[in-house]
């Protein structure tokens, strides 16, 4: 029995988190990921969760915290001890690197933390625990001692596979048959091939060494290096039979030293009729001219209007100074190269859509002995890619109201119009191959189920090659961009068309080998999982007491269903005989799908009431042992009379409130890199917020509004200082992470009632949590120096712009400043009767001029030289131009920090981003900026 009234000893998750470490690993992983082995690159899907925070939140939810095993534990010295050593052992499973089992360093690693969670099992119910990690493994997953984590929101598998890791009973679920059909590819199907050799009569090109006595060694096909290996044989069987029936579409180019070398990628240009008569060439529409981001050798596509031709040609030229030409499309429309005649977006679409919409060629990229070659383009590689027809294409149209697709707009209508006739009959050609080499595996001795396995996975490679071989594909970094850098399927100008076979980049074999890489490094000795098809608000979950733990859709954000049938058309050709359970129509499963999207009526309504018979599930089949958690990430954009709230978070929160489960813990974990400032352009959230909830006692109280606002006003600065000086929790994060302790005061009540008994909705929760969000700045700002105070209330006042002298004089005598003395410091500039305060542009660095700082400079000046460093990167520094600034201001320098988070909390309720922005990134590059400065990651005033 637990060591307090409670009925369950609360778990890890519940009490403390290493949580700097978890995030800088999850966000670590964002850059990770497409190294070999990564399951994300085992086939597209969006917005998976890190494995890292996965696997963190899973083994904290399953062990004790210290302070509910008060007889091992008996003092709070011993618990902290232990409570250390627990997060010791999850630091050292968060590195990604640490999970590949074939090295034994990292397989004590795994086995220590499987043991911790077997010991918090055998605690629980007064048995030994085992000790050899064989044995541990069979008591984590056996049936009568053994404990299953369900996700029944599984999506791309990231949960599963990490419960499957950690040696548990690992289940997920999803409606969507592509999600399913990865899962299984993760945590299922591969399972039983474990430790087999490869069938393939030929031995894998992986090898180090081929000869026959190193074949025929078992330790070499230790895991999944057999099946790896015939992925790979039976992959270049593949790419040589399509090339012999298509290799002629895709012609060398020859190069300046007189070789041939391979195409990379043709860069293709659409183009539209000129809407000026006197001119109507077709009109390029081109968003980048730049086609080698090499800083030592740049090439620009450059055009030039051909008279005799009436058209635009190109030529591929170096300068390392650009050239003149802007983007010449966009959302305001379109500018024609040769006459300069501007036309509206909406023309664009109307000529897109009575089938004008053309490509040019504009450049080549090959791969030449030693380096990329660009190359400018010729008539006879525009000629051979209007290839003939293929004889079939995939089926299937594109919604009518997909969320995130703004396709139709210009005409594309069926799935097959995203690729260019090449594409289409390269497609076509993999799958037709695909189909007929498939009869070779069991006439090379596979079994019928083996077969199938080497089946599916190949097709997974056919996903990847989709990704990369259609007219959607941007030129990025000098490499073809995939679709789907987002959940969205947008418009794209100018795009790369692939070579399947060429000898580098995204070629068919390179997502042969992707697969191979991750099928290599699946766990080694986990239990065999199980992923179904299932719709979470209207299946039965299992009754056994599973530990859910999932990552649901964000209302709106992504429209999972419409954007997977790009893939579903083509797997479901190859793989509609072998699962005819997961592709049982021409297209995915939208009616069940619960997501905010256009194509329903009352979304927000449909949402909230499916949300809510998911949570009603989870309460009624969860484990009472173990917490339930959730993950969730939602920017608040809404302004609701003097607050803030978002329909995201509030319908998620209402469907949470109303299935009777409190939040017991919340941790907004960092998914984005920590070290790498995101674009200046985006304001993006950073983290992901887990809501550890338990089904609310029965018998809650009811609280009255005052009570509960008291509560939140008493609890939340002190969370708040958590997130900001100890956690680092960006500005732009900081709302949504504040939900969950406010939310927690709010869950653990029945209900909230006004004083005539009217309930509180969760609307107006969030508008208080976000109210004392804004009075924690406010207590902030009067921590800061007073000629700040003094700058940031004439900032609310007049922001940048002149005001009267008067006011300026009597907020200084109330603030005790001179506003002689502040214009003598060059924060502000009073004349002619008017004050203003100086704008960012003024505060310029010059070269040695840190040295004029010292640490009696004002917090303004210092956030002001930093920002200058952040807002004009192309004369700033950022990062080490920031440095240095705070290293000459000294111990007060973490002022500027505060005093970011102060600036951004001020736009952000003002609803200007292009304000805000910038402080956000200081903010959120605090640490690196403070490492180089010298004075440690931490900060001081923590």
């Amino acid at each position: 029995m637990p060591d307090t009234d409670r009925p369950y000893r609360r778990k890890l998750i519940e009490v403390s988190l290493p949580l700097n470490t978890i995030s800088i690993e999850s966000a670590d992983e964002k850059s990770i990921k497409h190294r070999p082995g990564h399951p994300s690159t085992l086939h597209t899907w969006w917005a998976r969760r890190p494995l890292t925070a996965c696997r963190a939140v899973l083994f904290a939810s399953l062990v004790d915290d210290p302070a509910d095993c008060a007889d091992e534990f008996p003092t709070e010295a011993d618990q902290d001890a232990e409570r250390e050593r627990l997060h010791q052992i999850l630091r050292n499973i968060s590195r990604w690197e640490n999970t590949d089992e074939r090295e034994s360093d990292n397989a004590t690693l795994m086995n220590a933390a499987r043991f911790e969670v077997a010991r918090s099992l055998a605690r629980s119910r007064r048995e030994p625990v085992p000790t050899d990690p064989d044995e541990v493994l069979k008591y984590l997953s056996d049936e009568e001692t053994g404990v299953t984590v369900y996700d029944p929101f599984s999506g791309g598998g990231s949960i599963p596979l990490e419960a499957q890791r950690l040696g548990l009973n690992a289940v997920g679920s999803d409606l969507n048959p592509i999600a399913v059909l990865i899962t299984k590819a993760t945590i299922e199907l591969p399972v039983p091939s474990r430790d087999n050799r490869p069938v393939n009569p030929a031995l894998s090109p992986s090898l180090p060494s081929s000869s026959q006595s190193e074949y025929e060694d078992d330790h070499i096909w230790r895991g999944y290096a057999g099946l790896a290996s015939d992925i790979r044989y039976y992959g270049e069987r593949i790419r040589d039979e399509a090339f012999k029936r298509i290799g002629h579409f895709y012609p060398t180019v020859p190069v300046d030293d007189g070789t041939e070398a391979s195409v990379v990628a043709w860069l293709w240009a659409n183009t539209v009729p000129c809407s000026n008569p006197a001119c109507g060439i077709d009109m390029p529409l081109i968003r980048n001219f730049r086609v080698s981001q090499n800083k030592n050798r740049p090439r620009w596509t450059t055009p030039s209007f051909d008279r005799d031709l009436n058209a635009i040609t190109f030529e591929v030229t170096e300068s390392k100074t650009g050239i003149k030409f802007a983007q010449t499309a966009g959302r305001g429309g379109a500018v024609c190269l040769a006459c300069e005649t501007s036309t509206n977006l909406e023309y664009v679409r109307n000529q897109a859509r009575n089938g004008n919409m053309r490509q040019q060629l504009i450049a080549i990229a090959a791969d030449g002995k030693r380096r990329r070659e660009f190359l400018s383009p010729t008539g006879q590689q525009a000629e051979i890619a209007h290839v003939p027809n293929p004889s079939r294409r995939p089926g299937g149209s594109l919604p009518l109201k997909g969320l995130g697709i703004s396709t139709r707009g210009y005409g594309f209508l069926e799935w097959h119009q995203l690729f260019t006739e090449r594409q289409l009959t390269s497609m076509c050609t993999f799958v037709d191959v695909l189909n007929e080499v498939s009869t070779e595996f069991v006439n090379d001795g596979a079994t019928p189920e083996y077969a199938d396995l080497l089946r599916t996975y190949l097709t997974l490679a056919v996903g990847r090659l989709v990704h990369y071989n259609n007219r959607f594909c941007r030129w990025r970094a000098d490499s073809v961009a995939g679709l789907f850098g987002r959940g969205a399927i947008g418009m794209v100008w100018d795009f790369a068309e692939s070579n399947p076979f060429c000898s580098k980049a995204q070629n068919w074999i390179a997502q042969v080998e992707s697969v191979a890489n991750v099928v290599e490094r699946l766990p080694l000795s986990a239990h065999r999982g199980f992923a179904f098809q299932a719709d979470a608000a209207n299946s039965t979950y299992d009754t056994n007491g599973p530990i859910i733990v999932t990552d649901p859709p964000y209302y709106d954000n992504i429209g999972y269903a419409d954007l997977s049938d790009f893939f579903y058309v083509w797997h479901y050709e190859l793989l509609g005989e072998t699962y005819p359970e997961l592709f049982v129509g021409r297209q995915t499963p939208k009616t069940d799908e619960i997501i905010a999207g256009p194509m329903f009526d009352n979304p927000k309504e449909r949402f909230e009431h499916l949300m809510g018979k998911v949570l009603d599930r989870i309460k009624s089949s969860c484990s009472n042992a173990f917490p339930s958690s959730i993950f969730y990430a939602y920017m608040q954009k809404e302004t609701v009379n003097e607050g803030v709230a978002a329909t995201g978070w509030e319908t998620f929160l209402t469907a949470v409130t109303n299935a009777n489960l409190r939040i017991v813990g919340t941790w907004p974990i960092r998914t984005e890199d920590a070290g790498r400032l995101r674009a200046l352009s985006s304001n993006a959230l950073a983290s992901s917020v887990v809501l550890v909830t338990r089904p609310r006692e029965d018998g809650a109280p009811i609280a009255t509004r005052q009570q509960f606002v008291a509560e939140l006003e008493s609890i939340l600065p002190s969370e708040l200082d958590r997130f900001t000086r100890q956690d680092s929790i960006a500005p732009v994060d900081l709302a949504q992470a504040a939900i969950g302790p406010g939310m927690g005061i709010y869950t653990k009540y029945s209900g909230v009632e006004t004083i005539a008994g009217d309930p509180v909705p969760v609307r107006d929760a969030l508008t208080e949590i976000n109210r004392v969000i804004g009075n924690y700045f406010l207590s902030e700002q009067g921590e800061l120096d007073t000629d700040t105070q003094f700058c940031i209330d004439w900032l609310r006042q007049h922001g940048y712009d002149e005001g009267p002298f008067g006011d300026a004089e009597v907020l200084a005598k109330a603030k005790d400043v001179s506003i002689g003395a502040l214009g003598s410091q060059g924060l502000l500039e009073a004349r002619g009767g008017k004050v203003r305060l100086l704008p960012i542009e003024a505060f310029e660095t010059p070269e040695n001029a840190v040295k004029d700082l010292d640490p009696n400079t004002t917090s303004w000046e210092g956030l002001m030289r930093v920002a200058f460093h952040f807002q004009f990167p192309e004369e700033g520094r950022r990062v080490e131009g920031a440095a240095e600034i705070i290293r000459e201001m000294g111990p007060r320098a973490d002022e500027v920090e505060r005093l970011a988070r102060i600036m951004f909390d001020h736009y952000d309720r003002k609803f200007e981003p292009a304000n805000s922005r910038v402080y956000n990134h200081i903010a959120d590059a605090w640490r690196d900026i403070r490492e180089q400065a010298g004075y440690g990651r931490q900060l001081t005033n923590q």
